[in-house]
């Protein structure tokens, strides 16, 4: 299916909130230290239910390791920002592909752009009076769309 990375995610609801994600659609998520929080994190486990033993979870010591791990190819890495200039109905997405998603108070650093490349970015599209939008439905919306992309490959 799909990779999902989280950069140095701070928040356990919106991580949890991922994994259960994760574990009703197939897609592989991947954590990139430092953590803001631990793994046995009540908030983490309340959001994410009884699905922790369904998803597929993986850590990672850095960004480079976390891509690297998915063997999707940096042509296939999408890093979703704000400062994207292609919104995420002019990709055309496959299954493998992985999806990039930064702090969810910072987005994602300088370092972490040269690793992705400015150029894979993608952004959602919403009215200029917002700033950004919760990390936890970023990253179902960019699921939802490359999975209806491949006419939902896998579910039922």
């Amino acid at each position: 299916m799909f990779h999902i990375i989280l950069v140095c995610p701070e928040i356990p609801a919106n991580t949890g909130n991922i994994i259960r994600l994760v574990a009703n659609t197939g897609c592989t998520l991947h954590l990139v230290k430092p953590l803001g929080f631990q793994l046995d994190d009540k908030r983490l486990k309340r959001a994410g239910l009884d699905y922790h033993e369904w998803a597929d979870l993986k850590i990672h010591d850095s960004l480079a390791e976390a891509i690297d791990s998915t063997g999707a190819g940096k042509d296939r890495c999408f890093a979703l920002s704000s400062k994207g200039q292609r919104h995420i109905g002019e990709i055309e997405f496959q299954a493998g592909d992985c999806f990039i998603f930064g702090r969810e108070t910072a987005g994602l650093r300088a370092e972490d752009w040269d690793i992705i490349g400015k150029e894979r970015a993608v952004r959602l599209p919403m009215f200029t009076t917002g700033r950004s939008l919760n990390l936890a439905n970023s990253v179902s919306i960019t699921v939802y769309e490359a999975w209806r992309q491949i006419d939902y490959q896998g579910g039922v």
